[in-house]
């Protein structure tokens, strides 16, 4: 199960051009016995995510989550604090619920501040540490500073950015779906 934002809900190109559809091809293509459910939504909070998060587990009770949320909350300027406390509590309830869970981290621009994009960074691999979960440090991390990989915005990445998503966030799930 997938819980994230407009980064998983495939904002602004076809869905099944988003990196969640790309990963469901390709653990059918390797024949892993595994059903994709995406649970993201544009626009979502850690707080929103959070709201909503037990209903999800007792729905589709998955073997791994993939929480891939924070990046609205740091556009919007809210507290590290309240983002990593939220975060937190959904790792609690998947780990609680036999789930493996992946966290996908995010980084902020820097104008945002050196000392907020910092904090926000690290609340990612702090939680991961703490609660010992697979972590991808950076979705965004081979083509960030790419212009071409972003639809107008500059905040959505391209259908052709999605298969670097989709490998960024492989090498982190594989060892997760060999440990059964």
């Amino acid at each position: 199960m997938v819980v994230g934002d407009s980064l998983s809900a495939a904002y602004g190109i076809p869905r099944n051009r988003g990196w969640v559809a790309l990963l469901e091809e390709r653990l059918k293509r390797e024949q892993r016995n595994y059903i994709v459910v995406n649970e993201s939504i544009s626009g979502e909070t850690s707080s929103g995510g959070r709201a909503r998060f037990a209903k999800l587990l007792e729905r589709h009770r998955p073997a791994i989550v993939v929480l891939e949320l924070g990046a609205n909350d740091g556009l919007r300027g809210l507290p590290v604090k309240e983002i990593s406390t939220n975060l937190s509590a959904m790792i609690r309830d998947a780990q609680a619920s036999r789930a493996r869970v992946l966290l996908v981290g995010m980084k902020m621009p820097p104008n945002y501040g050196e000392d907020y994009a910092q904090a926000f960074e690290a609340v990612f691999r702090d939680l991961a540490e703490t609660h010992k979960t697979a972590l991808v440090p950076f979705l965004m991390e081979d083509f960030a500073q790419k212009p071409d990989f972003f639809l107008p915005d500059r905040i959505h990445p391209t259908a052709e950015a999605q298969p670097l998503m989709l490998e960024r966030v492989w090498s982190a799930l594989k060892p997760l779906l060999n440990a059964r």
